[in-house]
């Protein structure tokens, strides 16, 4: 069996001087995990593993556990005689994250060590502006190079109109048109594909990642299904596995997700927009609501910037502000932003006492 070319796999320099501090371990890349299992790439090929007694109790979190695209130390390239075991995860030069549904108190790592998030979006009733906000703002941070992948053209008549909806909030990223029902429908997508690149395909159930995955492989390496009734599709995709390109790198099939809870955002390339207009403000500390002199709000007024825009990136803000922080932490800091928007705790107190006095004479 030949080795296989770990450099296209996205093995870099810097991981391979990281991994000489680990004697008698080899390394390999998660490709996918099931359960408490992790299959791994190595210079010999395929194995299963799991991770050792020891690094279980010293994580502190789900997040510090292995996730596909991660680098690992192993204690062997061959499963034949039984699991293999990961003893340490490289440093993750990119991490695409989100937060975990019902829990603010950990993480779900969707994939690391990405260059490229294709953030795929189908251009029938899945079309959603304020969604692919969420999308570029959390892609933004993950050190990765955000790129949005519009998929099912067939199914739209009005492909420019959407092109232009969509380059008024994506600044600065290209945007791709895709359809699978011809053979150069996904031929844009494969100058981002390279040897040593690693490729995330990101988005809703149904949009047709797994689809554009199999097209680039020119073969149904990966389960499809049709679209519904409903015009929406059907998600196939169960979990996260990461698939080589022979000499052009790798890309990383998800799952769809439902829900997208914000760990991190960088609004300041998302938004970029209001971030720039923001500079015009009399005020520094402008909300952008009621001030005199807002550039932003003049941006709504001259037809140049949506509300809705603008509530989603106040939407955001408020989101990572609060993430990280407890119930309690959570409430200070909601009491506090209304404080301060009511002049302070004099104000407050004085507001609070005419409500009390307006109460006793309506007998409340």
């Amino acid at each position: 069996m030949n080795n296989i070319d770990m450099k296209n796999l996205g093995l870099t320099e810097e991981f391979i001087q990281e991994s000489k501090l680990y004697k008698d371990l080899f390394i390999g890349r998660v490709s996918s995990q099931f359960k408490n299992l992790y299959k791994v790439i190595t210079e010999k090929g395929d194995i299963v593993a799991e991770i050792s007694g020891k690094y279980h109790y010293s994580v502190k979190g789900i997040s510090e556990y292995p996730a596909v695209g991660d680098f690992v130390m192993v204690d062997r390239t061959n499963d034949s005689q039984g699991y293999g075991v990961i003893h340490r995860i490289l440093g993750r030069k990119s991490v695409f994250a989100r937060e975990m549904a019902g829990t603010k108190e950990d993480i779900q790592i969707i994939a690391t060590n990405i260059d490229t998030v294709f953030i795929c979006m189908s251009l029938n009733d899945d079309y959603n502006l304020r969604r692919l906000e969420r999308y570029l703002s959390i892609a933004w941070d993950s050190g990765a190079v955000p790129v949005i992948v519009l998929t099912k053209s067939d199914l739209c008549k009005d492909i420019e109109v959407r092109i232009n909806e969509i380059s008024s909030i994506a600044i600065g990223v290209e945007v791709l048109v895709t359809t699978s029902t011809s053979d150069e429908g996904h031929q844009s997508l494969k100058k981002f594909l390279s040897s040593g690149k690693t490729v995330a395909f990101i988005g809703s159930s149904g949009v047709g990642k797994s689809t554009l995955i199999n097209c680039l492989l020119g073969q149904n390496i990966l389960d499809t299904n049709g679209i519904r009734d409903d015009d929406k599709g059907r998600h196939t995709t169960t979990r996260r596995e990461l698939i080589m390109l022979p000499n052009f790198g790798v890309v990383i099939d998800t799952p769809g997700m439902r829900e997208l809870g914000i760990v991190n955002a960088d609004l300041t390339k998302s938004f970029s927009d209001i971030e720039e207009l923001a500079f015009d403000c009399k005020f520094n500390d402008c909300t952008h609501l009621h001030e005199p002199n807002c550039a932003v709000q003049k941006a709504i007024i001259d037809g140049f910037l949506s509300v809705e825009r603008l509530e989603s990136y106040w939407k955001l803000k408020k989101e990572t502000k609060y993430q990280g922080l407890n119930s309690k932490m959570i409430e200070k800091e909601k009491i506090n932003e209304m404080l301060s928007s009511m002049g302070g705790m004099k104000n407050f107190r004085d507001f609070r006492k005419s409500i009390k006095k307006k109460n006793r004479k309506t007998g409340r």
